[in-house]
């Protein structure tokens, strides 16, 4: 098996990461908040942007065999009060990738990092319901549920909870 090789992806990055978001948005539209459409609607400028160098956030890649197969962004507070917080949002592995060590490969680099910033103690995250395996792996990387929030999202005449997640530091 080839091993996955994890990095922050770049605006050059930008044609993969949006045909890997796509397709994440399309596989588990439960899974997130925004739709493939108002996803595909989005310019490739903004897109290449939102993978420039910041210093509050960073957008993680992993490959395999060279495919973008799996996403992870960190973004920290920038409130001075809330600045000891990163959050992660938008992780997702492609279907035909799922069971090969992406999803932690990739939490486990976003936890690296995201450790390396000065003055952070916390992760946090949000996890719909439907959404087993990633709690799982959320879990065994060590996160912990603190709170579940009923009636969070409705989608497609569903109802979902949200479980939000902590790992200190």
């Amino acid at each position: 098996m080839t091993a996955v090789q994890v990095r922050c992806l770049t605006p050059e990055d930008a044609p993969a990461y949006r045909a890997a978001r796509l397709a994440a948005l399309q596989a588990d539209p439960a899974a997130f908040l925004m739709t493939a459409k108002e996803f595909a609607a989005q310019p490739e400028d903004v897109l290449a942007a939102r993978l420039a160098p910041d210093a509050a956030g960073v957008t993680l890649g992993a490959f395999l065999d060279g495919q973008l197969l799996g996403l992870l962004t960190l973004v920290r507070e920038t409130a001075p009060p809330l600045a000891h917080r990163v959050n992660v949002y938008g992780v997702s592995v492609a279907p035909q990738a799922r069971g090969q060590g992406l999803g932690e490969a990739l939490v486990r680099a976003g936890l690296a990092l995201a450790r390396s910033w000065v003055g952070v103690t916390s992760l946090h995250l949000a996890v719909m319901d439907s959404q087993d395996a990633a709690r799982r792996l959320y879990e065994r990387c060590g996160f912990r549920v603190w709170g579940t929030q009923p009636d969070a999202v409705h989608r497609d005449g569903r109802v979902h909870a949200e479980h939000w997640l902590v790992l200190e530091c």
